[in-house]
């Protein structure tokens, strides 16, 4: 069976392998098409495209948007955008103003934190000409204070953010409409986390999707390596009931979160079927005009 990722991190965010590298590594691991995802940057999509033609993948580009919801922050998948269209520079434009916004005054309250860290050793770390919260957190992880990248954030970054207020984010009435002008499609990634509407009731949970779905939500991940069996069903009833477009993908971070394949999750519990990456293609076709 042909299978896709359709969430899938470069170390343009926090994952650790070049977008070059990605296209390699989903050949290796019997890819036929991914999309390349980091939070709130598409800077990498043009280099892992152009690799994925080289290895004869398919490729759809992408971006994973932290955006607010009902005093939550949810991640979108954002999937097929055209990324010249004016829609979606406008809304690029303040995500990366957020992203890019007081970077010394964070690596000033890690540095307090008891981290050898300053700007200079941080420098090394932007990619290309990009010095923002994950260049901080590739320096972080460069240190080696843990085997994966998560507690940096809930330890350093997320905490930096919330003191110096960095922590307000596009609301999603807002980004749904900008990628459908911009010809993509959207998607609820990991709706059963943090991030996401863990802590709610499966009404209350079903409550909000129906609401982002009228706001200009497309689909949800119907694969995630870490649902549970019930997540799994949730998730289908909801893309059965609404009719909602199906993605899903592993939010493969390479080394940074070792436990994922890409491609195949968690001791090969994944394998999205290629048909799935078709779908969401004819989704983004009537976007585009």
């Amino acid at each position: 069976m042909k299978i896709i990722d359709l969430h899938v991190h470069s170390l343009v965010s926090d994952g650790s392998y070049t977008p070059h590298d990605l296209a390699v590594h989903a050949k290796e691991v019997g890819l036929s098409a991914f999309a390349l995802t980091d939070h709130d940057n598409m800077a990498g999509n043009a280099e892992a495209a152009a690799a994925a033609k080289e290895q004869g993948l398919d490729f759809i580009n992408g971006m994973e948007l932290t955006t607010d919801f009902e005093g939550r922050k949810l991640h979108i998948v954002c999937l097929g955008f055209d990324p010249e269209h004016p829609a979606f520079q406008k809304l690029y434009k303040e995500v990366r103003r957020v992203k890019e916004g007081r970077i010394p005054e964070i690596v000033d309250y890690v540095r307090a934190k008891g981290i050898d860290i300053s700007m200079d050793k941080v420098l090394p770390y932007a990619y290309g000409k990009t010095l923002d919260r994950y260049a901080v957190m590739r320096y972080l992880v460069s240190l080696h204070l843990y085997d994966r990248a998560q507690p940096l954030w809930d330890h350093y970054l997320d905490p930096a953010v919330a003191q110096l207020g960095l922590d307000q984010n596009i609301p999603a009435e807002e980004a749904l409409p900008a990628i459908h002008e911009a010809g993509g499609v959207t998607s609820l990634a990991h709706f059963h986390k943090n991030i996401g509407l863990k802590g709610l009731s499966r009404a209350e949970q079903e409550q909000a999707i129906a609401r982002l779905h009228e706001l200009g939500l497309d689909g949800m991940e119907r694969w995630y390596p870490n649902y549970t069996q019930e997540d799994s069903d949730f998730a289908a009833y909801m893309i059965d009931k609404y009719h909602l477009l199906m993605t899903g993908g592993t939010d493969f971070h390479g080394t940074n979160r070792p436990q994922i394949e890409m491609g195949h999750g968690i001791d090969n519990n994944l394998a999205i079927p290629y048909d799935v990456y078709e779908k969401v293609i004819l989704s983004c076709k009537k976007f585009h005009k």
